[in-house]
């Protein structure tokens, strides 16, 4: 599955994610420690040698889009194809925490509302530049610019003086954003008009943590960067690896960049190749390529290859179902609600849960790999989540009764609405591996049996590209979606379902959601045992009025080539960016 944050941000999974967190068998708590005790999170250490060149899958149905930048980019296969030069600037330990082993250091000051960033000596661009504190500012510039379209613009990130005045264009510079050392400096200070409980967390939504090259982009329009070919077939990075050749939509040629600041890693060459999910479990079992995902419902047929290491982690990620209940307003940059669209029925809503059979599913279809998730705070984040709550169990009785008492009668075979219209909800939901239309097909059929009459967009599962541009632009032949995130390592669910996030797909906005995500990142919430009350309110909150209803993870495995060391899933050995450092990989003595 998707398995990559962007520098700790909120990606768009793909189908193959979803295939993978779309299929599972249900297990009890002591099933999936069972499932963990089977992998390790790293491979063997062994002596490593110098040169060689690793052949990565990319497992996608579609091509990828290519924008080779954190601040542009929203799909995971972008940050998946990136992963050997996109280094973030910071370091982390195992529990994302920022330390100072990264590209920069960071220091959060509570009482001055500053956070100093100060990039080490040494870390250079893959044209040999040192990169600068004006690189820092640029990537805000990238994002807060209204003219590069970006979709990272958030209200989190406007917590900085000036960004706000500067995205509506009433300011040049962002204020907030001080170079005491000038912009060839490497001290940048950032002042705040709020601190944040979770800012010395990687992924925390109000700190950005990538770099853009100023000098070498600033000659493009902002209009024109997403498709500039410095962004799309030439970019600079800092990370272990540079770019040496694009094959638009199907692979990516890594080398080694001379100038990264920890010195030259040792393989001579990456290359990350496109494949379809349907042809993942021949190509491991022959062998094709070094690194593959696995496809969960296909462990079966490759648990017992040679010459590979599996190894394992649960990511931080869920499959979701959402109800599109209103629009986005560019001109205000925010979501506003319809009271009168079709889906905004809590009643219907919480039914439509009920509905999925989503355990059942994961037996047929998976092997203790993947588990129904009940709330939209994962596992992973300890406290914060809150395991009271059972989320929407398989109960066609209790959808049933919901409906009679809502007023959605029978009429023949489908229900009517409560005014006696006719009822169709369109569905749309993404292509993926073998088993994701007969996944889908199976819920359709669920939802017929409570007399739902659910229809899918066009007709089909529609392809990854144009399935977030049907659901990010509102597209009315959508009333729900089946998608899924890639999460940010801070918990804060702020980027993704307040009144002003655009990946709000929903385009749900309460007083009452609005005043718990409020309250869970501010002031009071560095009380830690009131940031888990709130959070703990907020998931009772939205499992009751399912506007988004979570679905499923699953344990992501990889298979490693069993020549390859230092390959690694730990947070403490990502380069910040979710993935394995690759300047560790190499091929063992």
């Amino acid at each position: 599955m998707k398995k990559a944050k962007l520098f700790a941000g909120i990606t768009l999974l793909s189908s193959v994610a979803l295939t993978l967190a779309a299929c599972g068998k249900s297990e009890s708590r002591s099933d999936e420690s069972k499932t963990a005790a089977k992998f390790k999170e790293t491979v063997p250490t062994k002596a490593a040698k110098q040169g060689g060149t690793v052949k990565v899958a990319v497992e996608t149905d579609t091509p990828f889009t290519g924008v080779f930048n954190g601040e542009l980019s929203t799909s995971a296969t972008d940050t998946e194809v990136m992963q050997y030069g996109a280094e973030s600037l910071f370091g982390t330990d195992d529990h994302y925490v920022f330390n100072d082993k990264g590209a920069a250091t960071i220091k959060v000051d509570q009482k001055a509302k500053t956070v100093t960033v100060e990039i080490k000596k040494g870390v250079k661009w893959s044209d040999g530049k040192q990169v600068t504190a004006k690189d820092y500012e640029y990537a805000y510039e990238i994002i807060a610019n209204k003219d590069t379209k970006s979709q990272r613009y958030t209200s989190s990130l406007a917590d900085l003086e000036g960004l706000q005045e500067y995205h509506e264009g009433k300011s040049k510079t962002i204020s907030g954003f001080e170079m005491p050392d000038g912009e060839n400096g490497r001290k940048a200070v950032l002042h705040f008009k709020t601190m944040k409980p979770g800012m010395n967390t990687s992924g925390n939504g109000y700190i950005w943590e990538a770099a853009a090259p100023y000098h070498y982009l600033k000659d493009v329009k902002f209009k024109d960067l997403m498709s500039s070919d410095k962004i799309r077939k030439k970019p600079l990075f800092f990370g272990a690896y540079k770019l040496q050749k694009v094959v638009r939509g199907q692979s990516v040629t890594w080398v080694p960049n001379e100038y990264y600041y920890k010195g030259k890693p040792k393989l001579s060459k990456i290359t990350a190749t496109v494949i379809n999910p349907n042809s993942v479990a021949q190509s491991i079992k022959s062998r094709k390529f070094d690194v593959t995902q696995v496809i969960n419902s296909q462990w079966k047929n490759i648990k017992d290859t040679k010459g590979v290491n599996f190894i394992a982690k649960i990511p931080l990620q869920y499959s979701y179902l959402g109800f599109k209940v209103g629009k986005w307003d560019a001109k205000k940059g925010e979501n506003v609600m319809d009271k009168n669209s079709k889906m905004n029925n809590k009643a219907l809503r919480q039914a439509i849960g009920y509905g999925m059979n989503v355990n059942q599913v994961y037996k047929r279809y998976s092997f203790g790999l993947s588990f129904r998730v009940p709330t939209l705070i994962p596992k992973q984040f300890g406290d914060y989540f809150d395991k009271d709550i059972k989320g929407y169990t398989y109960n066609i009785k209790k959808g049933n009764e919901i409906l009679d008492k809502a007023g959605f009668k029978k009429k023949g075979t489908y229900r009517v609405q409560p005014n006696g219209k006719p009822l169709t909800i369109r569905l749309a939901a993404m292509t993926g591996s073998s088993t994701q239309e007969p996944i889908v097909q199976n819920y359709i059929q669920q939802w017929k049996k409570m007399g739902l009459n659910v229809k899918l967009t066009s007709g089909r599962l529609i392809e990854f590209n144009s399935f977030y541009d049907k659901v990010q632009n509102d597209d009315p032949s959508v009333d729900m979606f089946i998608g899924a995130w890639s999460l940010s390592s801070e918990p804060s669910p702020n980027d993704l379902y307040s009144k002003t996030a655009p990946m709000n797909y929903s385009r749900f906005v309460t007083p009452e959601n609005t005043k718990l995500l409020n309250e869970m990142d501010s002031q009071k919430a560095f009380n830690h045992k009131y940031r888990v009350e709130k959070f703990h309110e907020w998931q009772k909150y939205m499992f009751d009025e399912a506007y988004v209803i979570p679905i499923a993870n699953s344990y992501s495995i990889t298979a490693v080539n069993k020549k390859l060391t230092g390959y690694s899933l730990k947070p403490s050995d990502s380069m910040g960016n979710g993935f394995p450092n690759w300047y560790n990989v190499a091929y063992a003595k």
